[in-house]
């Protein structure tokens, strides 16, 4: 395996410092626990946002701190639950007094980690609520999670309760917020490989070069099925009804936002040519993409492939995505 590691030991404390020394305006990085935290913070009146998992997945969540989207971030090893102390330390250093919301992916370490570490600051009178993301359509239950895998929808959310709570909405407020997006939002990806991780130098699956894996979850985990390689507009079409096929028809109308993550090794031409697909198979649906997002803001390792989310805009969501952001992986407005 040739990467650009020190050694795999360190990959992810490494990246931490790294990303803190060139974004000194915007973050702070904590040891012994380690998390990420805006410089600010915590903000007088705010809302705090605390979200995390494990590193591997990057920009996801650390690239997502800064004002208009996380307070904080606590980043695991690669593919690894943040721990209950990282994510208690994290809340009590950036949470100003009206509450914090938790932005959870549905796999079972988070899940956890997360309740454990909501458990010890209420009994310090520290108010937390959680947003639970599980927006995969691939499977119910998967190698990591039971129910639904937390995948794109993730960075939906961050951003929209971000917005929220800069603006000043109340802790319960952010959080519906949250949960109205998770319902709104529809994920699937496909890949053509598996991510290397540093720790073997392996692949975390093998797949012959005539096939895909389709419904793959962001830790390499199975999906619905693996599949003879197709041209890329019959995947996406395959995707894009498998997730329109999950909402209910009377939720799917009007105006979407298309988020299309690469998911590490998928290069801008190609998240394009998704992109593109993805449009049309909405508009021939009567959807309108009104808002996009489209690159590699939450990968897998160098996994090739990418993910589609899909999210039924409305009025207020609109005007949150719209909002300013200023993060070292998402910026605009500010």
């Amino acid at each position: 395996m040739k990467r650009l590691y020190n050694s795999p030991g360190t990959v992810v404390s490494e990246a931490l410092e790294g990303i803190a020394l060139t974004h000194p305006e915007l973050l702070r990085l904590a040891h012994d626990p380690t998390y990420v935290a805006r410089v600010d913070a915590p903000v007088a009146g705010r809302v705090a946002l605390v979200s995390g998992g494990g590193s591997g997945h990057e920009p996801m969540h650390v690239g997502f701190v800064g004002p208009g989207m996380l307070s904080a971030a606590c980043p695991g090893e690669v593919f690894t639950s943040p721990t209950a102390d990282q994510v208690e330390a994290a809340v009590r250093a950036v949470d100003a007094g009206a509450g914090t919301v938790l932005v959870v992916k549905n796999y079972s370490g988070d899940v956890m980690n997360f309740e454990m570490a909501a458990e010890l600051l209420a009994a310090d009178g520290v108010d937390t609520e959680t947003v639970l993301v599980a927006d995969d359509v691939a499977v119910e239950d998967s190698t990591y999670t039971s129910g639904r895998r937390g995948v794109g929808a993730t960075v939906l959310v961050e951003k929209v309760c971000g917005a929220a709570a800069a603006r000043g909405d109340s802790l319960a407020q952010v959080a519906e917020l949250g949960r109205r997006v998770c319902a709104r939002s529809r994920s699937l990806g496909f890949a053509l490989t598996a991510g290397t991780v540093p720790a073997t130098g392996r692949r975390s699956f093998e797949l012959p070069d005539d096939e895909i894996e389709f419904g793959v979850g962001i830790h390499g985990e199975p999906g619905r099925e693996r599949r003879p390689m197709e041209p890329v507009d019959a995947l996406v079409d395959r995707a894009m009804a498998a997730i329109c096929a999950d909402f209910d028809p009377a939720v799917l109308t009007g105006e979407v936002l298309l988020f299309v993550t690469g998911l590490g090794s998928a290069t801008p031409l190609e998240c394009s040519i998704v992109a593109r697909r993805a449009v049309q198979e909405l508009d021939r649906r009567g959807l309108r993409v009104a808002r996009n997002l489209v690159g590699s803001y939450m990968t897998s390792l160098d996994m090739l492939g990418v993910s589609l989310t899909v999210l039924v805009l409305d009025e207020q969501l609109v005007e949150l995505w719209d909002a300013p952001v200023h993060t070292a992986a998402l910026r605009w407005g500010a």
